[in-house]
């Protein structure tokens, strides 16, 4: 009798470690769906990226002083076209203009120019993308699934870059401790700009302080502002209560100020906080 419930009880652990192997084998596809962009979900699993096939654009501006603190942390920028010594202290600067799908994006779409960028190009949007290589690096990935064409679509990204007006507390910043929360920079860019909505804007932060990294403003193909899909989740951007906004300065090497009495280091609130690659 003993062998038979010994028989009996092998087949059913045999039976659920096999239904075990199938939820794992199910699982593994799923999790392969997400992509490194934060950490969320990409939805271009399955579908192919096609010039001009998408649902908005979204603006990225980057706070170029967090950048480059951030090339400073790593020991590096002083060759960097946008952080060296002597270059100007840039402030928002165009980090690119990304076509969206509703969830997820496309990228690295085939043209017919297979995203060749012309250095007259290039070199005409330096005073708002400070690097050659980051305007090669947007518009092969990003660019080419506008279907714009390479002077469409950097005609584009200025057009909608100078459309948007800076809050006044972001201009020539010197304060070396300027700390906000990410509704506070979307309420000021909402303010200064007429028509936009709190859903049209994300904030993104990181890096020691939570340093404000990036403002996402959402347009419509006819560069209409427009609400935001799922992508621009804000938890996910920044959980930060608070953000440190590095000032400006000359050389754009970004770190706060000490006295002479205060210790090495940064200042006691500026902590770890979450790393978010620049894309």
């Amino acid at each position: 009798m003993f062998q038979i419930y010994s028989r009996i009880f092998s087949k059913v652990i045999a039976a659920q470690a096999f239904a075990l192997v199938l939820i794992i084998a199910g699982i593994a596809p799923a999790a392969a769906q997400y992509s490194n962009r934060g950490g969320y979900q990409d939805y271009r699993s399955g579908r192919q990226s096609v010039p001009g096939v998408f649902d908005y654009y979204l603006l990225s501006l980057s706070w170029s002083p967090t950048y480059c603190a951030e090339q400073g942390d790593r020991g590096g920028g002083r060759d960097d076209e946008q952080c060296a010594p002597r270059s100007r202290p840039y402030a928002f600067v165009l980090h690119g203009l990304w076509p969206q799908y509703q969830r997820g994006w496309p990228q690295d779409c085939r043209s017919p120019d297979n995203g060749y960028v012309p250095k007259p190009v290039a070199r005409r949007m330096l005073d708002v993308m400070p690097s050659e290589r980051l305007v090669f690096h947007e518009y092969r990935k990003h660019g080419t699934c506008s279907g714009l064409g390479v002077d469409g679509y950097f005609d584009l990204a200025r057009q909608l870059y100078e459309r948007v007006r800076i809050p006044q507390r972001f201009v020539g910043l010197k304060d070396q401790r300027m700390f906000v929360s990410p509704d506070e920079v979307i309420q000021d860019f909402v303010r200064a700009n007429p028509g936009l909505r709190p859903d049209m804007v994300a904030v993104s932060c990181g890096g020691p302080g939570n340093r404000l990294k990036e403002v996402r403003i959402c347009f419509d193909k006819g560069g209409e502002f427009r609400s935001c899909g799922p992508n621009e989740n804000q938890r996910r951007l920044c959980e930060a209560s608070r953000m440190y906004v590095p000032p400006l300065r000359e050389g754009g090497f970004s770190q706060p100020r000490r006295d002479r009495d205060e210790p090495e280091g940064p200042p006691e609130e500026i902590a770890p906080g979450p790393h978010e690659r620049r894309l």
